[in-house]
This record gives structure tokens, sequence and C-alpha cells, in this order.
């Protein structure tokens, strides 16, 4: 697990990191079970206070993305990503809903659109 924290961020470090590994769940690079580093390695890996990592654990763990078993650390759930691939629907509609509106706004036709949609799929291997 990689993560990059940004102190001229303005969202705080434990939401980064919060976010960083819900999108590597989301992209199957972390998948149900891998073992996440300790909230002290994590810490001294980032070079922040453990409480600021115990912190995103628990606010992943209470998202479901993260289970904790005593003695043995925190791990990957699997039972929220269903939960997960409906928020990032929900986020793609809403992406999807403003390119509409800003091609409205462009003069850009239905026919264009779907057009420049086709040409970005390829351009992703989709």
């Amino acid at each position: 697990m990689e993560l990059v924290i940004s102190n001229a961020s303005v969202q705080p470090i434990y939401e980064q990191i919060v976010t960083q590994v819900r999108q590597q769940v989301m992209s199957g690079q972390l998948i149900e079970g891998d073992r996440l580093p300790s909230i002290r390695a994590l810490a001294t890996q980032l070079r922040i206070s453990a409480i600021t990592t115990k912190r995103a654990y628990q606010e992943l763990e209470n998202q479901g993305l993260i289970h904790t078993v005593p003695g043995k650390g925190c791990f990957v759930a699997g039972e929220n990503l269903e939960l997960l691939r409906e928020d990032r629907l929900r986020m793609v509609e809403e992406s999807l809903a403003k390119a509409v509106a800003d091609a409205r706004l462009a003069g850009i036709t239905a026919d264009e659109l779907r057009e420049m949609l086709d040409l970005q799929l390829e351009d992703e291997g989709l």
C-alpha cells in the first residue's frame, strides 16, 4: 500500500489516508483480506502521528472498508465493495450529467458528444 500525504492540501491528513485507501480498494490494488500496515508502521512511514493514523483506520473501519483482528492487524474487508461500487457509479453519473450540461452550453450535439465519449473509451481501452 502506497500513500502520498500532502501538507499543502486543505484536506486533513487522516482524510487523505482514507481517500487513498478507498481508491486503492476500488481500483483493485487492495483486495479483500490484504493486510494493512500497523498503525505505528504507517505513522512512521508517512512521518505523521500514530493518533492521525489511528483516526484514519477508525474511519475506514466505520465505513466498512477494513476490519481489525485483535493481535493480528487490520485487513481489507469485502462486505461493502458493492456499496463502494454504487458510490462510484453515482459519481460517474454526476460527471456525465455535468458533461451533458457543458455540451449543451457549448452547442455540442448528442452525436458529437457520443463520439467524444467513444474516443475517450478507446483511449482508456474500454
